[in-house]
């Protein structure tokens, strides 16, 4: 899988409640309502200009605090097309896969890129391309390349048991 995509880059410790305001978890309870929230808080011209298949190039710790699934739920469905960060909070990173959103944990990104650059991933080859320069990180195991390719956990396991 390939994709490319404009840059928006932030910084060490951003925090769920950030990516999606906590003063929605229990007010917006459709998926597709969600996207038009994101980073509201933290970036209000993220909300209103982000498109699909933009990427977010991040700092230390993304996706730090609560464990609430809304903050991976809102970025998916405003199209990102995957977040780089130099690392991300545990629970955060597994949310992000369960909704079949890539990450990837590449700390040298940062320093290259500005808000508004292009970057490009290629997931099979394990190379992100940006200022120039060719970056490599460790390609998905086959579980989580499905995970990604099947649009998230619930979708994968239903293809797997033949339900979808």
């Amino acid at each position: 899988m390939k994709i490319s995509g404009k840059v928006w880059k932030y910084g060490d410790d951003v925090n769920t409640d950030v990516i999606f305001a906590g003063k929605y978890t229990y007010t917006v309870k459709e998926r597709s309502e969600m996207g038009q929230y994101a980073l509201e808080d933290l970036d209000p011209e993220f909300a209103k200009e982000a498109k699909p298949g933009d990427i977010i190039v991040a700092g230390k710790n993304w996706g730090c605090g609560s464990s609430r699934e809304q903050a991976a739920i809102c970025l998916k469905e405003r199209g990102i097309g995957a977040i780089i960060a130099k690392s991300f909070a545990r629970i955060h990173y597994r949310n992000c896969l369960n909704e079949g959103l890539p990450i990837i944990i590449g700390a040298e990104l940062q320093e290259l890129v500005e808000k508004g650059d292009t970057v490009e991933i290629d997931f099979d080859k394990g190379e992100i391309t940006a200022a120039g320069k060719t970056l490599k990180f460790p390609p998905y195991p086959a579980f989580v390349q499905g995970l990604v390719n099947d649009g998230g956990l619930i979708p994968h396991v239903k293809k797997s048991m033949g339900l979808s």
